[in-house]
């Protein structure tokens, strides 16, 4: 949101060998080095198996931030004739350090690892006619080191780069570009030093050095003496126009999405929902403030669960409110009905939550980059829920309630009247139409997607995003053309509006490639051009991790609930929650959305935004089930009137949270950032659908299931053995 770019590196060994936790951890240490060394506020550098991801906001020139972090490589000690003698495993990894002495000045401390290995080499140019040992950084084929003491400007060591030669010049071209050794700046060679005898100890590098040359020959030394190579595998550059954009547009969306949440609640539940609205703008600086106190750096993604969590939480005064007035029913007193209902509630606010921690969770584990920041950001949400929304928010009420003043004013207080009127909806009756109809659409819908596929993004693909913002208008035409015309193969563009454009290419932009093409359009359009990359391997990575995180939550969510509950109502609400998940698929195959990596974040947030109606509901058909008889079901007219009276007491609050939530979305969806659109897309779908799964088809399958225990001993599960005891046998001579 400030600028800046995002880097995913392969790490390698040197010397092709497997690479260890250890070799990566030290990669890791040394690449924080290099990017405190350019002064970047609060880096963000993440190991991902064997990779490491590299983001840096706020950075001002970021080609020069590129480059800094790409010479964090291979160490080399040569000869001057360009042998290799030794790579950076003869010295400890990153201790390098600067010395000072009134005779030598300031110098460099090597600590020598390898002490046999490093005195063989030292000992064999010691010996040469030219015994100077050079150290090299990134050191490939064509760096030949030649001797400039005699030129006019007297530059000692150094070499040559040639760059734009035809098959006219030749290498002896003034076109040649001259860097000379120990340029810390321009150059890759480090330093050249004589060696006068075989050295079996550390060693020091001396030669007239000012205390800042000194420190960034250390700096580079111990960048390079790792025992690691970094390929590039995937990048993402953004100026802080598109940062400053997205950013407005996100947190006004949000402000509309509260603002929104707040009138309804003071609409449908007066007194309360003011208080409820105030817990709510506690909510939303409190998790803000852990946020920040965590390190997380906030992304758009961020903000978007931070919303959304808002939504969710609502829920928790939502399920507390349904329940203070179900008492109020009873004709008790508002202190009586508070104390109940808020004892009632807990349980199903505490089981919903964990529920859906447990898919955040796995989500933070699995994710990347991003996904990690808004797995981090529901995680925090959930805990403040209980933090503000269960407990600030009830002393609050509580406070409203001892003082009597609202004894006789309920309405006024929770917006709560005495009706007559009844809910008689039978939810169960139309069980087997519905699920007809929902897997025939499902069927074919899944038939239709096989066939066509779905529309995968770059992060599933492979490929590349550009994205270009102009003060001036933009034809996507034109843009497509530039594109043809640079050779590259266009996948998909369109236009975002009048002056942004957003294209898809196939190929995987390296880093020379992309500042061609920003340089290019930058020029043409005086636009602020994105580039972002992904390659094959981090294609397979997202993939591997996506499939893993949907398998994991749901395992982690059975387990848990089979815990509270029973088996029967873990594996009714994991077949909705898939009911869930292959229907918003089958939507965004249908209108061709496209599936990226937030994809996957918006089904897991799916997933535990249904979970969390689904708990509610199987919690009141417990209670229900224990209260009207006592655990024990005689027949399936009692299944069919406990699931009936369930939902009708949980209906109300079902369709106030889901309206609660949507708010917010629809609000993302309206005015907020184009980056975020299809993932909010993927969650109105998945409020409609996780709604109606659980008030039609989770406790329905829970019901079926349950169809085969009527009679059974409750304390009997279903991996009991039915038949009756053995008649023991009689054996004469042992028992008779």
């Amino acid at each position: 949101m400030q600028g800046g770019f995002e880097v995913l590196y392969q790490v390698d060994s040197i010397d092709g060998s497997d690479v260890t936790n250890e070799m990566v951890t030290s990669t890791y240490k040394i690449i924080d080095k290099r990017i405190n060394s350019l002064g970047v506020s609060e880096p963000e550098i993440s190991i991902e198996g064997d990779n490491i991801r590299v983001t840096m906001a706020g950075v001002d020139n970021i080609e020069e931030a590129r480059n800094t972090i790409s010479t964090t490589a291979a160490l080399t000690f040569r000869t001057i004739d360009g042998e290799l003698l030794m790579d950076s495993t003869v010295l400890d990894s990153g201790k390098a350090s600067v010395g000072y002495s009134a005779d030598k000045g300031y110098y460099i401390s090597l600590s020598v690892k390898d002490k046999e290995q490093f005195y063989k080499q030292t000992k064999k140019v010691s010996e040469m006619d030219n015994n100077q040992i050079v150290i090299w950084l990134d050191y490939e084929d064509d760096m030949e080191l030649v001797n400039e003491f005699n030129s006019p400007e007297y530059f000692g060591y150094g070499y040559y780069t040639y760059e734009n030669l035809d098959e006219n010049d030749d290498e002896n071209d003034s076109k040649g570009t001259f860097h000379a050794c120990g340029d810390l700046q321009n150059s890759n060679c480090l330093s050249v030093a004589g060696v006068s005898q075989g050295f079996s100890s550390d060693v020091i590098i001396q030669g007239r050095f000012s205390k800042e040359e000194a420190q960034s020959l250390v700096d580079l030394i111990n960048s390079g003496s790792m025992p690691t190579k970094l390929t590039e595998i995937s990048s993402k550059t953004v100026s802080a126009s598109f940062g400053e954009n997205s950013l407005e547009k996100t947190f006004t969306a949000g402000l509309v999405g509260v603002i929104l949440i707040a009138l309804l609640l003071i609409i449908l539940y007066k007194v309360s929902g003011i208080i409820a609205s105030i817990s709510i703008i506690a909510y939303t600086f409190l998790t803000l403030l852990i946020f920040n106190l965590v390190g997380g750096r906030l992304s758009l993604q961020g903000i978007a669960a931070l919303v959304i969590g808002i939504g969710m939480a609502v829920d928790s005064s939502v399920v507390s409110f349904a329940r203070i007035r179900e008492e109020l029913k009873r004709k008790v007193s508002l202190k009586t009905a508070y104390q109940e209902g808020s004892k009632e509630s807990f349980i199903s606010i505490l089981d919903a939550n964990i529920t859906t921690l447990i898919a955040a969770i796995i989500l933070f584990i699995f994710g990347e980059s991003s996904v990690k920041g808004f797995a981090t950001m529901l995680i925090i949400s959930i805990i403040v829920t209980f933090i503000v929304m269960v407990y600030l928010n009830r002393y609050m009420l509580k406070i409203f309630v001892n003082s009597e003043k609202f004894e006789k004013h309920t309405k006024a207080f929770i917006g709560y009247k005495d009706s007559k009127k009844e809910n008689n909806f039978d939810f169960v009756k139309p069980k087997n139409i519905i699920f007809t109809i929902v897997s025939l659409i499902i069927v074919i819908g899944l038939m239709y997607t096989y066939s066509e596929g779905l529309n995968l993004g770059i992060d599933f693909k492979g490929g590349s995003t550009i994205e270009i913002n102009s003060k001036n208008k933009l034809d996507y035409k034109n843009i497509e053309n530039d594109l043809e015309e640079l050779e590259y193969k266009v996948d998909k563009i369109e236009s975002i509006d009048d002056s942004r454009v957003y294209a898809t290419i196939d190929n995987v932009l390296d880093n020379s490639e992309t500042k061609k093409v920003e340089d290019y359009f930058d020029q043409k359009y005086e636009a602020t051009t994105s580039v972002g990359a992904i390659s094959n391997q981090v294609k397979k990575d997202i993939t591997k991790n996506a499939i893993k995180a949907l398998i994991y939550a749901c395992i982690g969510m059975i387990i848990y609930i089979t815990i509270r509950f029973k088996f029967s109502y873990g594996v009714s609400a994991i077949l909705a929650l898939i009911h869930d998940s292959l229907l918003v698929l089958i939507i965004f195959s249908l209108f061709r959305l496209e599936v990226n990596s937030m994809f996957i974040a918006a089904i897991l947030s799916i997933i535990g935004y249904s979970i969390n109606n689904t708990i509610v509901i199987f919690d009141r058909i417990r209670e229900n089930k224990t209260k009207l008889y006592k655990d024990k079901i005689k027949n399936v007219e009692q299944l069919k009137n406990i699931v009936n009276l369930s939902l009708r007491q949980t209906i109300t609050r079902c369709i106030i949270t889901t309206i609660t939530t949507l708010l917010p979305v629809i609000s993302l969806i309206i005015i907020g950032s184009y980056e975020i659109l299809n993932f909010n897309i993927a969650l109105l779908i998945g409020l409609f659908v996780g709604t109606f799964s659980s008030l039609f088809i989770s406790s329905q399958i829970w019901m079926m299931i349950e169809k085969r225990n009527i009679g059974r001993d409750p304390n009997k599960h279903w991996y009991d053995d039915d038949k009756k005891e053995k008649e023991e046998l009689q054996v004469k001579g042992i028992n008779c």
